[in-house]
């Protein structure tokens, strides 16, 4: 029996240490997780949303695609791989080396203690839907039936994400919704 292949979207980020080489550390790590990176997001400079004092996190969205795995598992792996970066807190609201979320599992509907999906938040956050955008402005959100495009454009986050240039100084100017 053949096994069904998986969409899934994952949210990258990182505050602390190196945080572009933790980026492209984690994406390493998602292929040696067996799951097939088919799409990658450019990188954002994003701010901190409600972490106070915290040094600005770089963002972005990655496609992958998985045989034979469900959800649960697939978030095992994710947390493998935070773990395995140096993430040992998961708590909210801190500074992190890399933060791994799954986003969406195809069009997965779940609420458990382990895995909420869609992720609860992703429809709120301009860090997530700017680079959400990119890859796949017309998934559709499997709980609210609109676009991902047409969700950044109806978001009223007014947290700053701009396209990061490793060159530049950080920047302050508010992401267009339009």
């Amino acid at each position: 029996m053949e096994s069904e292949t998986i969409t899934a979207y994952i949210g990258i980020g990182s505050n602390l240490g190196d945080r572009a080489g933790n980026l492209l550390l984690a994406v390493r790590g998602l292929m040696e997780a067996s799951f097939l990176v088919t799409k990658l997001s450019g990188i954002y400079e994003t701010e901190p949303v409600g972490i106070e004092n915290s040094p600005n996190f770089l963002n972005m969205a990655a496609e992958i695609k998985a045989d034979g795995i469900t959800s649960s598992q697939m978030m095992a792996r994710l947390l493998r791989i935070e773990y395995l970066l140096g993430r040992a807190d998961k708590s909210l609201k801190k500074p992190r080396t890399i933060d791994l979320d799954l986003l969406f599992y195809a069009d997965e509907r779940t609420d458990t203690p382990f895995l909420t999906l869609p992720h609860p938040r992703a429809h709120l956050r301009n860090f997530v839907l700017v680079p959400m955008n990119e890859i796949a402005s017309a998934f559709i959100h499997p709980v609210f039936h609109k676009n991902i495009g047409t969700i950044l454009r109806e978001c009223k986050d007014r947290a700053y994400v701009t396209r990061w240039n490793p060159n530049l100084p950080p920047s302050r100017d508010l992401v267009s919704n339009s």
